[in-house]
């Protein structure tokens, strides 16, 4: 199978997670301002969540320009990727409608950590895929956000349990910190051209 087929069936789902996610943002009663407010929960998870699939997508895009072929087992590496994103969600919905109580903040924190799992387990697999001369490999490097990123996750679900806030900020930060354009993949790329 050619990548451009995994690329477009990825970029659909997650399209479809974006979709589902803002249908479940229900339309207010009334015709005030006033009608939103019980509201911003809702929005402001949707809004986190839908940073969260945009940074899924875009690395995944830049991910995708070092594959040279694509394996049985980057296929199912990338469908437990989409498992766990695709989960997001419900996790969202149930953050937002419940006001970051602490078990659905948790389970979100968590359905987030399961991703980012997920995200390394299919970069292994197509550095291994692609052999020793994996352009992947070269350009993640020591990969400091990857390995930081499932630490703050486990941060944030343990401070879910003393204070429902702090652990969104923390959630918060990760976005922020992969919010931040990561060119190493681009860099190797432009040099190998």
């Amino acid at each position: 199978m050619g990548k451009t087929r995994l690329e477009a069936f990825s970029d659909g789902v997650l399209a479809i997670i974006i979709t589902i996610m803002v249908l479940e943002i229900k339309v207010p009663h009334g015709n005030t301002l006033d009608a939103l407010v019980p509201l911003i929960p809702v929005i402001l998870s949707y809004v986190l969540s839908f940073v969260f699939i945009g940074i899924y997508w875009n690395n995944h895009h830049h991910m995708l320009h070092t594959v040279t072929r694509v394996t049985g087992s980057v296929l199912w590496a990338n469908l437990h990727l989409l498992f766990w994103l695709s989960l997001i969600p419900f996790a969202t919905g149930w953050m937002g409608e419940n006001h970051f109580a602490q078990m659905p903040t948790a389970v979100y924190g968590f359905v987030l950590l399961c991703a980012a799992i997920a995200y390394w387990l299919l970069q292994l697999t197509i550095i291994a895929s692609q052999g020793d001369v994996s352009i992947l490999r070269q350009a993640v490097g020591n990969d400091w956000k990857g390995k930081l990123s499932p630490i703050l996750y486990v941060l944030a679900i343990s401070l879910t349990f003393v204070a429902s806030w702090a652990a969104l900020l923390v959630l918060v930060f990760v976005a922020l910190l992969w919010l931040i354009p990561d060119r190493r993949i681009e860099r190797v790329l432009k040099h190998d051209a």
